[in-house]
């Protein structure tokens, strides 16, 4: 990652924030996409493939094993996921920011 100037390198500047804030509203986007179309999908599921939708898996039908098995799994590995890539984000741009911060003072000093 590219730090043109001072102002981007410290970790409490503006730039900075922005650009992690920036990186974890794509996370929290794409995240919130995937979740709707899981929960959207269903329904349309059921209303253009009901005959598939009526078949049976362990004793349920697979609207109600993917509702009542699979869709709360589902959310916490969408939930896992964003946890992990948002800490990941961090980290990353704290140590872009160090890097760069070491690097101009050992440019300077």
């Amino acid at each position: 990652m590219d730090f043109p100037n001072d102002a981007k390198s410290d970790i409490h500047s503006d730039a900075f924030l922005r650009q992690l804030m920036r990186r974890q509203l794509r996370l929290s986007i794409v995240c919130a996409l995937t979740f709707l179309i899981a929960l959207l999908g269903l329904p349309l599921a059921n209303y253009f493939f009901p005959e598939a939708m009526a078949t049976r898996v362990f004793g349920f039908t697979l609207t109600w094993f993917i509702l009542g098995v699979l869709f709360f799994p589902f959310v916490w590995i969408i939930s896992w996921v964003f946890i992990k890539r948002s800490i990941a984000l961090e980290e990353e741009e704290a140590a872009a920011a160090s890097e760069a911060t070491e690097e101009s003072g050992k440019v300077g000093g």
